[in-house]
């Protein structure tokens, strides 16, 4: 029968594009590969590091607190954006001078990430 064929083209071309939806896991780890290289200062603590020092840290805060990262607002939220000593909020500087909550860029990067954008 011919119009199987047709039909199938049909239904392929008026179904909704597939989204290419990434596993938490997966969005986490392309939020620290953007972090390292974003070529962005990092401010922890009163100290400053570069972008490969700051994915360093936030690796090292997810194999230490995997639990409290189910998702990435999760990892933002809990581990990635603020100092578990001191409660200090972390700062990521893109351009000189213009400092800016790492929460809030993350935030717009997962975003950028989800809808295809990166």
């Amino acid at each position: 029968m011919k119009v199987l064929p047709f039909l199938g083209t049909i239904i392929i071309l008026l179904a909704p594009p597939l989204a290419l939806a990434l596993e938490p896991q997966e969005e986490i780890q392309a939020l620290v590969m953007t972090v390292e290289q974003s070529g962005c200062t990092f401010h922890r603590n009163g100290s400053t590091h570069d972008s490969a020092a700051a994915a360093d840290h936030m690796r090292l805060k997810l194999r230490r607190g995997k639990r409290y990262a189910k998702t990435a607002e999760d990892f933002i939220e809990n581990l990635a954006t603020k100092s578990s000593w001191t409660g200090r909020l972390y700062q990521i500087e893109c351009e000189a001078g213009r400092p800016e909550p790492l929460n809030e860029w993350l935030t717009a990067h997962l975003a950028k990430l989800r809808s295809g954008e990166q």
